[in-house]
């Protein structure tokens, strides 16, 4: 788990998170795997939750063309954990992957209990909107 927790800690929207918070959030993450070839994410339809990936490698696709690949310690769909938007990529697992999730229904609840979690996690997304702003 302290891998997990180090990790949480360098995704954008909780680096200003307390450590003690965030094992209290990746307790809450469970195991979940995906076969190769399975699509985990689909582009322009909505996210189901947010993943680290412990083992294995995934691609993420734009407009059919691969951006990049991911791989142990990477994460994705931190944003779809806030609001069920359409998905900006698709993520094919190219390898057997195990990775630790938590969907937006289950988010939820962690931070009702926990609203210390998040003020910090506001001030990240109003940082990251004024940023967005800047470069518009």
């Amino acid at each position: 788990m302290a891998d997990v927790v180090e990790t949480l800690g360098n995704v954008p929207l909780f680096q200003g998170v307390k450590p003690k918070e965030l094992k209290k959030l990746a307790g809450r993450m469970q195991e979940r795997t995906f076969s190769e070839g399975d699509a985990i994410t689909t582009e322009g339809k909505s996210g189901i939750g947010f993943f680290l990936i412990e083992d294995g490698n995934a691609t993420v696709s734009v407009d059919g063309k691969i951006i990049r690949t991911l791989g142990p310690g990477e994460y994705f769909g931190d944003i779809a954990l806030i609001d069920s938007g359409p998905r900006s990529a698709t993520i094919i697992a190219t390898t057997d992957l195990r990775c630790q999730g938590l969907t937006a229904w289950e988010f939820r609840p962690f931070i009702e209990e926990h609203p210390e979690v998040a003020w910090p996690m506001l001030e990240t997304l109003a940082s990251r909107l004024r940023d967005a702003e800047k470069r518009g």
